[in-house]
């Protein structure tokens, strides 16, 4: 860190979808790069990326994990990101800071809605992209109709610069359209091949497509298009400046090929970070706001700048402690110096710095414009925080949290665990923004929510493995609400004597329906000082205290007018505990006469789905009770805006993985409230009554 020319820097993210070898990928690199001395490898569990138990066990990325590796005196910081629904937030705050991206894409399985998500953040953070059709030795892979998919369904010129030789079983290597030699691989796990001429059943092929390469590489830069029109060709050198200009300013994105796990075709895939993917000066000036000032402030990618850094991931490690992972943009890092957090507007003391290497950490002095570290033991900083000079301060935007989807009930298996669930859950969420912690009020239970249903069960897996809780799963609650559908008068006397001082009240009150999401109003229209002044205060009292149990099931009662109109007192006997009462009594009575009816919380929900799916999903919806709003046509897939009774969508993200073959994608949060339907009110109310 730090003895590196800040040009010679790479910050590359490994982006795609789940399942479409982006862990392969990025072991094949730390082995070629003799960052490793064997091939990881995911399905075995000896990957060097995937090293959390969780992911072993379910052979998929569930975190992002960070290594480092030299490539033709390149320093390349690789960041391996989740691709599957339920981690995706994760790789959302790595593409914050990233400088460059290889998006991997199956050949077998193509764009999936995940992939288009990802590419959207990328274009969001502006980062150029290079593909990876990976996976080509399996069966059923196309590669040419991989690139025509990547083109349609992420509405990127994809320029092909190298192609396969075979498909599936006959896969054999590949044809570097640059210098236009076909490689053929040795499958021996060492990346070992021979060079020769391109074969003849191959070159038309080949030629077509360099032709479509050569002219995209003169289209990126004038004086190549120039002379490009003038001879027909360019030279090597200048066909690579093309391929630079064009993928750094994104005018097209160049797609490779190969196998990771047979190690075919990442070498070339390296060659083409290093040409054709930013360093830290090529991304240029990173804009923010003095935090004292509230003025722009921008800082250089150089080691002379005022230091300062984007926190991008936090790490909670039982024996190591918390690990804040930062992205350097300025300036230089030494070992225990001092740094300012003006997000939370205090200094921070940084003890050792580390490189991360899988779950080690090397130890490091200094670090500098362009590097991505480790800290350890930071006490306030959490993702997303800026650390800066306190004299030259600065902050950055970072990136917004997604919001969860699906929330469950926890229960601890053993009693008196509550404050340790609590506390450990608390440094869960310091790693994982999305996880949220919530009591529910009203059905008295702990509420943790996630962005999947695996996404929590592996979020209590880590709970039971970091800190030794074990709590049990339940679907939660439904948070129902009731209200009243006409108005009506009643009256209220309370009188109770027995012996010394008695207690009389007397109210006459009127209950009014209110429109929905009103909420609760209370209305004075005592004239004559029948009730004191100073007792009418009391009576709403009483009736905010019995509005929190309705007489339908003991839910919360809202969207109602409660007008005080008349009463009487004793210039003895009443008291405010006396009107409180007569307040409470009044209402429920009302209540009861009221035709009091039972409210469901509705969620506003957005699926995205691939077209072939459309007509499952809504039908689906409007199974479940479900309003559809609209539907929006988004590149190869569909976004489709609902409002569902959340009772229905409570376990929706493995329902809609189902149907999508997990390539659907989902958010929600709640609407508001609507009126149960009749027929369902007596079967949820027999339900309670046999819950309780």
């Amino acid at each position: 860190m730090g003895k590196h020319d800040t040009t010679k820097i790479r910050n590359l993210g490994i982006v795609g979808q789940g399942g479409a070898g982006k862990t392969s990928l990025t072991e094949a690199i730390l082995f070629n790069t003799g960052m490793t001395d064997r091939l990881g490898k995911v399905d075995q569990g000896t990957s060097v990326m995937d090293f959390e138990p969780e992911e072993i066990k379910r052979r998929i990325t569930i975190s992002s994990s960070l290594n480092h590796c030299e490539w033709r005196e390149h320093s390349l910081h690789i960041v391996d990101t989740p691709g599957y629904t339920n981690f995706l937030h994760d790789t959302r705050n790595c593409l914050r800071i990233l400088g460059g991206a290889i998006l991997v894409v199956s050949a077998v399985d193509g764009v999936k809605a995940q992939t288009t998500k990802i590419w959207q953040w990328a274009q969001e953070f502006e980062i150029p992209r290079i593909i990876f059709v990976n996976k080509l030795d399996r069966e059923r892979a196309d590669f040419l109709r991989t690139v025509d998919d990547v083109s349609k369904s992420l509405k990127t010129r994809a320029v092909a610069v190298a192609i396969p030789v075979g498909e599936g079983e006959e896969f054999k290597g590949i044809i570097e359209l640059v210098d236009m030699k076909a490689r053929f691989f040795k499958f021996d796990e060492l990346g070992s091949y021979d060079e020769t001429d391109i074969p003849a059943e191959y070159l038309e092929e080949a030629q077509r497509l360099r032709t479509q390469m050569v002219e995209a590489a003169a289209e990126a830069d004038d004086e190549l298009m120039e002379k490009y029109l003038e001879q027909g060709e360019l030279s090597r050198e200048e066909i690579l400046r093309g391929l630079r200009e064009g993928t750094l300013t994104k005018v097209f994105t160049p797609v490779l090929c190969g196998s990771a796990t047979a190690n075919i075709g990442v070498r070339n895939l390296l060659n083409f970070v290093i040409n054709c993917l930013p360093s830290p000066i090529d991304r240029g000036i990173q804009y923010g706001t003095n935090p004292k000032t509230e003025q722009k402030e921008q800082r250089r990618p150089d080691p002379a700048e005022p230091f300062s850094a984007m926190v991008f991931k936090t790490v909670n490690d039982p024996y190591a402690g918390k690990l804040t992972l930062m992205r350097i943009y300025s300036g230089t890092l030494h070992s225990d110096s001092l740094v300012y957090n003006p997000n939370r507007e205090t200094t921070e003391r940084i003890g050792q710095l580390f490189e991360m290497e899988g779950k080690k950490q090397k130890p490091l002095t200094v670090a500098e414009a362009g590097d991505i570290v480790a800290v350890a033991k930071l006490k306030e900083t959490s993702t997303g925080d800026t650390l800066c000079d306190g004299a030259k301060p600065i902050l950055y935007p970072s990136p917004l949290t997604l919001k969860p989807v699906i929330s469950f009930a926890l229960q601890a298996k053993s009693k008196g665990d509550e404050d340790k669930i609590m506390s450990s859950l608390q440094k869960l969420m310091e790693e994982d923004p999305t996880l949220q912690f919530s009591r529910e009020e009203e059905t008295k239970e702990m509420l943790l929510s996630g962005m999947g249903q695996v996404h929590v069960e592996v979020a209590i897996e880590k709970l039971k493995r970091k800190y030794g809780v074990e709590v049990v799963l339940k679907e939660p609650k439904v948070p129902y609400r009731e209200t009243v559908k006409k108005g009506v008068k009643q009256h209220y006397r309370h009188r109770k004597q027995s012996g010394g001082r008695g207690q009389f009240a007397d109210v006459h009150i009127e209950l009014e329906p209110l429109p929905r999401g009103s909420g609760y109003e209370f209305v004075d229209k005592i004239v004559g000082g029948v009730v004191p002044r100073q007792y009418i205060p009391a009576v709403d009292k009483g009736v905010q205290e019995a509005l929190r149990h309705g007489v339908l099931a003991g839910f919360p009662v809202q969207d109602f007018r409660v007008i005080l109109y008349d009463g009487s007192h004793h210039s003895v006997d009443s008291s405010e505990m006396a009107f409180k009462i007569a307040g409470s009594m009044s209402f429920k009575k009302a209540m009861e006469d009221a035709n009091p009816v039972l409210l469901e919380p509705v969620m506003h929900v957005e699926i995205t789905v691939p077209d072939e799916c459309m007509g499952d999903v809504i039908g689906d919806m409007n199974s479940r009770r479900g309003k559809i709003l609209g539907v929006e046509p988004q590149s190869g897939s569909q976004v489709i805006g609902v409002q569902v009774p959340m009772a229905e969508v409570l376990k929706y993200a493995p329902d809609l993985r189902s149907m999508t073959s997990d390539r659907g994608l989902f958010t929600m949060e709640f609407s508001h409230y609507e009126e149960v339907p009749p027929h369902l009110t007596a079967k949820i109310l027999a339900e309670l009554g046999k819950a309780e």
